[in-house]
């Protein structure tokens, strides 16, 4: 895989900045109890599509909220290209991903502790 360029990054850091302020105003940061973030984007080289990775916290079902923001697809879309039609020459297609690794990272923890516990009880037990 070949390594972002740096106008790569500034297109992404431009749509990541507009995007979480688009969520904002259509009020699609909290949902289903839960918080919604964007945790990444990722353009492909020929700055086409954007690769948008949401952060959900506390969120009951990821998969029904990734359907809410694909509904608002083309309504997120507009907005953003009124926002960086001077910036951009074309606006590029958005894909949303869930980013799990905040998941990922909850479940390796609960791990890390159950053995802590497990090796504490086979300590005293001896």
């Amino acid at each position: 895989m070949t390594a972002e360029t740096k106008r790569q990054k500034q297109v992404a850091g431009l749509i990541n900045e507009e995007l979480n302020d688009i969520f904002r105003r259509m009020g699609l940061t909290m949902m289903d109890g839960g918080m919604i973030s964007i945790s990444g984007v990722k353009i492909t080289p020929d700055l086409f599509e954007a690769r948008v990775y949401l952060s959900m916290f506390q969120v009951k079902d990821t998969q029904a909220v990734l359907k809410k923001f694909e509904e608002k697809y083309k309504e997120i879309r507009k907005e953003l290209g009124t926002r960086v039609r001077h910036q951009l020459r074309s606006i590029p297609e958005i894909k949303f991903f869930i980013d799990d690794t905040l998941d990922y990272v909850f479940k390796m923890e609960e791990l890390f502790e159950k053995i802590k516990k497990e090796e504490g009880k086979g300590e005293l037990g001896e």
